[in-house]
């Protein structure tokens, strides 16, 4: 059997009581380790676990899933997910993949980031469809992201923006050489988010969204350490939330008056937050 199963958000402790119990007696345990990552090592992991853990990279699950699988037919097998198992495609095709081998699939959820986002006061249910953030490059900065965001704002609904992180990346240097040296992990922070969308709107200028728009930045969403931060666009550039992992979410002009209320307590400057809700977002609802 192939167990996916979801670790949680923060630490060692955020695993379920079946996700540990399967773990602990599995024949392996790999360790997604690029789509997200914990606030804990895997030394710790381990120790909670009392079971060694391999370190599955991008090349391992994308390229060599059959290892992943190797003998999962005759044995169990826990891959193991921060957050959610099914929070990224990736995971999708290696349960595809076990099926092709006949390998019986099972999955263990627990919280991700597009539920525990919920943690900002903001209605799950007035959300629209998730976007990802990549860190631009002089030469490549897409912005397929803008159009999502205007579905959602067209209809009112909040955007979640999920942070890209570079876990065990290659220059293009080093790729062109075929040099296994990788750069040190670099993780987005809401100030860069923040800047980045304020460029593309700059660039497409279809009045989406302004740097006076409102959004909440959040990070280390579930750890004892979790911040969050309400402002316009603007001032949200000029934040500093700490270390990773960190999320955006752009407000809907649907926006309630209690999440309004919810999330006012956080805001960088009060009367800046009214000023902006009173012009943009009272009585939109």
């Amino acid at each position: 059997m192939l167990y996916l199963v979801g670790l949680g958000l923060a630490d060692e402790t955020d695993i379920t009581v079946k996700g540990l119990s399967i773990v602990k007696k599995a024949s392996r345990v790999y360790l997604e380790a690029y789509t997200s990552i914990l606030l804990v090592n895997r030394e710790t992991l381990e120790a909670y676990y009392g079971r060694s853990v391999i370190i599955a990279d991008r090349e391992m699950v994308e390229s060599s899933s059959d290892q992943i699988l190797a003998g999962a037919d005759m044995s169990d097998v826990a891959f193991l997910v921060v957050g959610d198992p099914f929070g990224a495609t990736t995971h999708t095709d290696l349960v595809l993949r076990a099926r092709e081998l006949k390998i019986p699939v099972r999955s263990i959820s627990n919280a991700s980031i597009m539920s525990a986002i919920g943690s900002t006061g903001l209605q799950l249910y007035n959300f629209g469809q998730t976007v990802s953030m990549v860190f631009f490059t002089d030469s490549w900065k897409p912005s397929s992201f803008y159009d999502r965001i205007k579905e959602n704002r067209d209809i009112g609904l909040h955007t979640l923006v999920l942070l890209d992180i570079k876990v065990r990346e290659q220059s293009l240097e080093n790729l062109a050489r075929g040099k296994k040296i990788f750069e040190p992990p670099r993780y987005m922070t809401v100030s860069q988010c923040a800047e980045q969308m304020i460029e593309i709107e700059e660039q497409r200028a279809e009045g989406v969204y302004g740097p006076d728009s409102l959004a909440v930045g959040v990070a280390r969403v579930g750890a004892e350490t979790q911040r969050m931060t309400v402002g316009s666009l603007q001032q949200l550039t000029e934040v500093d939330m700490g270390s990773p992992l960190h999320s955006l979410v752009l407000l809907g002009k649907r926006t309630h008056d209690l999440e309004r209320d919810f999330i006012r307590e956080f805001a960088v400057d009060a009367d800046v937050f009214d000023s902006i809700w009173k012009r943009d977002y009272a009585g939109k609802q």
